[in-house]
């Protein structure tokens, strides 16, 4: 999976925000989102980042992978991503 061309991530002190520079469309992100989108940008592929994810918050590898694919869906419906 990979952003689409003129998406931007910026993280914040409570998160980050994912803006759709075309679309003028953005999300608010959790820390745990953060992290997953700024692993997509960096093009790395889910397995790396449901271990980076659990290395950075106390969770189960079930539920990093789940949490991963359901963000990823999300935001290839948004067209935000492609597959």
């Amino acid at each position: 999976m990979k952003l689409r061309d003129g998406i931007s991530v910026t993280a914040t002190d409570f998160g980050g925000v994912l803006l759709d520079q075309r679309s003028g469309t953005y999300w608010q992100l959790n820390e745990s989102g953060t992290l997953v989108v700024g692993a997509l940008a960096e093009g790395l592929a889910a397995p790396e980042i449901v271990d980076r994810l659990m290395a950075a918050f106390d969770v189960e590898r079930d539920r990093a992978e789940a949490d991963v694919a359901g963000l990823a869906r999300q935001l290839v419906d948004a067209k935000m991503a492609t597959p």
